[in-house]
């Protein structure tokens, strides 16, 4: 059931390969509204995509917004509703080998968004049917497909570095 009183997000991420090509769908719901965005890269991962989308979705609001956010990245809601990101960033990012943490770039920029926003955050399972989860996916792989393909440069320089 979607609240109208609130900004309803839903987004999902794919990558054709991990990492490879990839990309991100969503769909921003509220009131009689309905916006769909997406966006490919050339060489990403999955979950950089599934961080992205809400990132971006967010980044469209200039207020702060009573937002629900509908995903199927476990990643993404467990990291959030678990406090992983908010302990991944007390440390610095850093993991116990004494490396940067994976995707510490996207998570420092949600949790921004977090503390902007009220967001409540909803896994679903992906592929069962859920309309706008599916339709997100669609988005996302189209995006991973399309000819014009931006650069994860975050990514790409990273994993050169690696």
């Amino acid at each position: 059931m979607i609240d109208i009183k609130k900004i309803n997000i839903f987004s999902d991420g794919s990558s054709l390969g991990n990492p490879g090509p990839g990309g991100f769908g969503v769909i921003m719901k509220w009131k009689n509204k309905e916006v769909k965005i997406s966006k490919g890269f050339r060489y990403t991962t999955n979950n950089r995509m599934e961080l992205l989308g809400p990132i971006t979705a967010l980044n469209k609001l200039k207020r702060p917004q009573e937002i629900l956010l509908t995903t199927d990245s476990k990643y993404v809601v467990d990291g959030i509703q678990k406090g992983w990101a908010k302990k991944w960033q007390s440390n610095n990012w850093m993991v116990k080998s004494g490396k940067k943490r994976l995707n510490s770039d996207l998570w420092k920029r949600l949790l921004e968004l977090c503390d902007f926003h009220k967001i409540e955050f909803v896994w679903v399972r992906g592929h069962v049917g859920h309309i706008e989860n599916e339709e997100c996916d669609l988005l996302a792989k189209n995006a991973a497909m399309s000819d014009n393909l931006n650069i994860d440069k975050k990514y790409e320089t990273e994993s050169e570095i690696s």
